[in-house]
Order: C-alpha cells, then structure tokens, then sequence
C-alpha cells in the first residue's frame, strides 16, 4: 500500500487554502474527517448528544475511517485543485499520493475498491463533454490498477441532474464542428 509522507500531508494542507470552489459539505466533511484521523488517530472523543447535528456529523465521519487517512487525505485535497484547473496563484496540482486526478472527477482507491466521485457539485454534476472524457480515462486508468470493485458516486446533494445544456449551445464552427467533437468522444 502507499502512504503519503509527512511532507505530502503538509503540501496537501496548504493546497486546501488554495481552493477558489466550495466543494460542498460532504467533501468539506470528509476533509475534516480524514485530517481529524490523519493527526489524531482513531475518534476517541465522546458522541456529541443527537441534537447537536454539526458535531454529530463531524464525530461520525472521524468514526467511520480506517488506517489509511493520510493517504486519502491527500488524495482527496489532490483532486479538489485539480478539478479547479490552474490559477494565475497556483500552478496545476500533480496527483498526491496514489489515486488519479481528472479536473471534473475524485477517483480513489483503497482496499482493491476504486471510487469515481463526479465532482461539479455547484452544477449538480451534470454531464458535459469535458465530463464523458475524463470518465473514459479514469476507465482506462483503472485498467492499469488492481481495482476489483468500483463504486460511482457524485460531489455535493445530487448524483447526476442529466446532461449540461451548454453542450447544446451552438459554438464556433457551427453544427458541423460540434459533429465532429460529438464523434470523436464516442470513438
């Protein structure tokens, strides 16, 4: 198995704050989670009563992780800068650790089981054509790993709203151009 290093942890933490997106609350609560882990160990704080649904949440989410917290720490912060692409402050992030990075999907693995998290949760994760490819390459990614198992899930509230509608906008080069696009990302 690989683990992140010490150094890779750090260099993940400080890639959070470069964030320009709100990833959502459910990736913000597996951040939380995975850092609380990562350099605290297993949850041992008592459970928040049930009314205080924030801490509950939080406590939860710690509970539920394995050994592997660094690792998924890192790979999960890794992907969050990749999807947001580079910005004139940062340059484009590399993968941290194991695990592939797409600008629109979070895919990890651990224990042989590979996740592909579609990641547009302020679009509702609707599909655009950037989306089709990224999720054919992180196929084929997987052809190279020992995944066994592939769970598919979606950032934020939603899995999947259905297709963008700005993959139906006209763009330069007409119907015929946007043919052409079409073909070559169902090859």
């Amino acid at each position: 198995l690989n683990r992140a290093t010490v150094e890779q942890f750090e260099q993940a933490k400080g890639k959070l704050s470069t964030l320009r997106n709100d990833p959502g609350n459910e990736v913000k609560l597996k951040i939380y989670a995975l850092f609380k882990q990562a350099t605290q160990g297993p949850c041992n704080t008592p459970k928040p009563g049930m009314l205080d649904f924030v801490n509950k949440a939080k406590w939860d989410a710690w509970k539920s992780l394995g050994d592997e917290a660094r690792q998924q720490y890192c790979n999960l912060i890794g992907s969050l800068v990749e999807a947001e692409g580079p910005s004139s402050a940062q340059e484009a992030a590399s993968p941290v650790g194991s695990g592939a990075t797409y600008k629109t999907l979070l895919v990890t693995t651990e224990d042989d089981i590979t996740t592909i998290k579609l990641n547009r949760p302020a679009k509702k994760n609707a599909i655009t054509t950037e989306f089709v490819s990224n999720i054919y390459k992180s196929l084929q990614y997987l052809l190279y790993t020992h995944t066994h198992t592939l769970f598919t899930a979606g950032a934020g509230d939603f899995y999947c709203s259905g297709n963008d509608l700005t993959n139906f906008q006209l763009k330069e080069g007409g119907v015929e151009e946007m043919a052409r696009q079409g073909g070559e990302l169902l090859r």
